[in-house]
């Protein structure tokens, strides 16, 4: 495990994210001086090495920030969506292991029968997800046609799928959920198949709000979102006095576009998207989902690339934030690989990257890297899904070369339920493979409160990545787990949702770090 002293990660480096002779990437943050709790505790880190019981003890327990890439479809428990569907008494077409309607007909049977047929439950979880998948075998196929199988289940219970995933990532130690998934999608497809396809974005957008549409769309997202809401208060028994554990975890939306869908459909979604994270606060931001690497994804990419930049001159108080660099060699032509994340930084004008693993494999990408430094544009590292979907990791995985560049980086899940993993399991993935110190670590889960779309006040001076994380002017001073004692800090604190789960986190750390200091001794 990592120890205190100096790192260099530019040895760590794959061969082609090494700086070409002559030229010199962006200087990454220097290892921090540690306290003396964090000294102790990155010694305790090292002295669980190769004891697993232990190590992953550590890592449930570690303060995690929160979880700023995770689709609510995919993160849900197979076992969980099959009890749904049981419940919901769908079936099962036994051919394609696909989720359906009742009646039951021929080629199906209920979903009920894997209560008690184990054969036929163990079945559905390995069609359903990642479990058992063969070792060594491309996932990427397999990964994404899950969704469809279990899809029937998903769309009837959004706060019943919520309140599942709350209740793990509060036990996983972290304090806020950003989640995937699609309002309103049967009224956006009516929309944009009224509305129809036009080049010149300003005259569609113009016609998706004439005579209030898109508002009455909005309406419709916000009634949806309401229900959902309230299944999941019900689910997770919020307001009684045996409240679940996800009732106090802080959850906002991400409105989802689907890129491999027609263009008026995919204009549609984000504009009714980014219309919903003005007008509610659940909502703070848009993405683009589905196989990056799919024909008409490729195909659209630059277009989608022009129709984010666009609305966000019409709207700039929502987020944005853009899977981009989901590709590797030879899952696409070397051309599809030149441009992705450079065209979602720049055109787009992201403020987040989901996965970005063909970095180096991009036209000039040592600038985009800069730039995306210089922007505080974050990278979303889910560590799993990648290795699953695109079979990168280790040294091949550009994670070492994103921080060496200064660029800010955030863990994730990205589809925990689907690949049969939580955070946990990525904070020690990154830490054996990456050698990261235990401030490190703790620096990765600051981030992640640091870059998510919380409105207020950060609770750290400057730019963390930049010059290391440091209290702000008004809490400087205060001591995390002892009573803030300068208004201005108190001011801070309730003022600013962000720079209060950002203190939560802090104060979660003090007591993980008198824990550790303990066991050492």
């Amino acid at each position: 495990m990592g120890t205190l002293g100096a790192l260099s990660l530019l040895s760590a480096l794959p061969a082609a994210a090494q700086p070409a002779a002559g030229q010199s990437a962006s200087a990454a943050p220097a290892l921090r001086k540690a306290t003396a709790a964090e000294a102790r505790t990155d010694a305790y880190l090292d002295s669980v090495r190769g004891r697993p019981a232990l190590l992953r003890d550590f890592f449930v327990r570690l303060p995690k920030g929160g979880d700023l890439h995770n689709h609510l479809s995919g993160a849900v428990s197979t076992e969980y969506l099959i009890e749904l569907a049981a419940e919901d008494g769908l079936c099962v077409d036994t051919a394609t292991m696909t989720a359906v309607a009742p009646p039951c007909g021929t080629g199906t049977r209920p979903a009920a029968d894997a209560r008690t047929d184990r054969a036929f439950h163990d079945a559905l979880v390995r069609a359903w997800s990642m479990e058992d998948f063969p070792p060594g075998q491309s996932g990427h196929d397999h990964f994404f046609d899950t969704f469809g199988k279990f899809g029937e289940v998903t769309w009837r219970h959004r706060g019943k799928l919520l309140a599942e995933v709350a209740d793990g990532v509060v036990r996983q130690n972290q304090f806020y959920l950003e989640t995937m998934v699609t309002p309103a999608s049967d009224g956006a497809r009516q929309l944009a198949a009224e509305v129809g396809w036009d080049d010149d974005l300003a005259a569609l957008h113009r016609k998706l709000v004439a005579g209030g549409k898109l508002d009455r769309l909005v309406a419709e997202a916000r009634e949806e979102a309401d229900d959902g809401d309230a299944e999941f208060r019900a689910t997770e028994r919020c307001g009684t006095g045996q409240p679940r554990p996800g009732c106090r975890l802080t959850v906002r939306w991400v409105s989802q576009a689907s890129r491999g869908s027609a263009p008026e459909r995919v204009f549609t979604q984000l504009a009714l998207g980014m219309r919903l994270a003005e007008r509610d606060p659940r909502f703070v931001a848009v993405n683009l989902v589905q196989p990056e690497d799919a024909d008409s994804a490729l195909r659209d990419y630059s277009l989608q690339m022009r129709m984010v930049g666009y609305l966000r001159t019409q709207y700039p108080k929502a987020h944005v934030t853009l899977h981009a660099g989901e590709l590797w060699p030879g899952l696409v032509k070397p051309a599809d690989l030149r441009f992705h994340i450079k065209e979602a930084v720049g055109v787009a004008r992201t403020e987040r990257v989901g996965h970005g693993v063909d970095l180096v494999h991009e036209d000039d990408w040592q600038q985009t890297a800069r730039t995306m430094a210089a922007r505080r544009v974050a990278v979303e590292v889910p560590f799993t899904s990648n290795a699953q979907i695109l079979g990168v990791k280790g040294a091949d995985h550009p994670f070492t070369t994103y921080r060496r560049y200064g660029v800010p980086v955030v863990l994730a899940t990205d589809d925990p339920g689907v690949s049969r993993v939580d955070i946990s399991h990525e904070y020690e993935y990154a830490a054996g493979t990456y050698d990261l110190s235990y401030p490190e670590l703790k620096d990765l889960a600051r981030a992640s409160l640091e870059y998510a779309f919380l409105p207020g006040e950060s609770l750290w001076q400057g730019n963390p990545t930049d010059r290391g994380y440091h209290l702000a002017a008004a809490c400087r001073g205060e001591r995390p787990g002892e009573p803030v004692r300068a208004q201005a800090c108190r001011r801070l604190l309730a003022d600013s949702p962000k720079a209060n789960l950002e203190w939560r986190q802090e104060v979660a750390f003090a007591a993980f770090e008198r824990a550790h200091t303990r066991a050492a001794r």
